[in-house]
């Protein structure tokens, strides 16, 4: 991202204008691939190097500066960003971001089901527990399922078994994960996703159901579709993520 020595720093409180003509991807001289903004290499907020693992992912890394108007939105750049958390707080060492999404074991969203009304409470069994069957079937995960909001404690075999199936995803599928995981508030709707158990489209329904639900006999609120556009953002960018590199 812009560094103060670029000739777009901006003043504190305003978006930095773009100072760029083109974005290209291409090699880099030590391996791996970046992207080179009018020849000048794209670097970390630490000044690293922005060093991608594919083409792939590149190409749709410089698609992103490329898209930029008059000013550099970083909000707009998911994949930008997901790069420099996997290169800055990934690669040197996952272990505090391994455990913030541990955390979310307990408060896992498609373990806590609602008490009423008949027709949400089927809704919720039918398009969650699908997935809790999986990551019991597939990860050794089996989950508690609580009605209401008193907070419920996975048993530890439970947590053991998804923080194992954590720590053996590679970098850029951890990074993915742990953005799933943020917006969803789910490890299992997480892994499900860099798993390719769901996609970012079926990922997002699931996680926003009791919304939806709630929209469709209430009416939109227009905070709320914000919110949500930002979720699903954020999926679509974990989902390709990992296809592109994974190629």
């Amino acid at each position: 991202m812009p560094q103060p020595s670029d000739p777009s720093h901006p003043i504190p409180g305003t978006p930095p204008r773009r100072f760029y003509s083109a974005a290209t991807p291409a090699p880099l001289e030590g391996g791996g691939h970046g992207v080179f903004l009018d020849g000048r290499p794209v670097r970390t907020p630490s000044r690293g190097p922005l060093t991608l693992p594919t083409a792939a992912l590149a190409e749709a890394v410089a698609a992103e500066w490329a898209a930029q108007g008059e000013s550099v939105d970083p909000h707009s750049m998911p994949l930008t960003q997901l790069a420099n958390t996997a290169l800055e707080r990934v690669v040197l060492g996952r272990a505090p971001l391994l455990a913030e999404v541990v955390r979310y074991v307990d408060a896992d969203m498609l373990c806590y089901r609602a008490e009423g009304p008949p027709d949400l409470v089927a809704l919720q069994r039918q398009s969650w527990q699908p997935l809790l069957d999986w990551a019991n079937e597939t990860l050794g995960a089996s989950m508690a399922v609580t009605h209401g909001v008193m907070p419920v404690r996975q048993p530890d075999a439970t947590v053991a078994a998804l923080r194992g199936a954590l720590e053996v995803l590679d970098d850029w599928a951890f990074t993915a994960a742990q953005c799933a995981a943020g917006a969803t508030h789910s490890v299992v709707l997480a892994l499900a996703l860099v798993s390719a158990r769901v996609d970012a489209e079926t990922c997002f329904a699931l996680s926003r159901l009791d919304e939806t639900w709630q929209m469709e006999r209430w009416g939109e609120d227009r905070e709320a579709l914000k919110a949500r556009e930002a979720v699903r953002r954020d999926l679509v960018a974990a989902e390709t993520l990992v296809r592109l590199t994974r190629g």
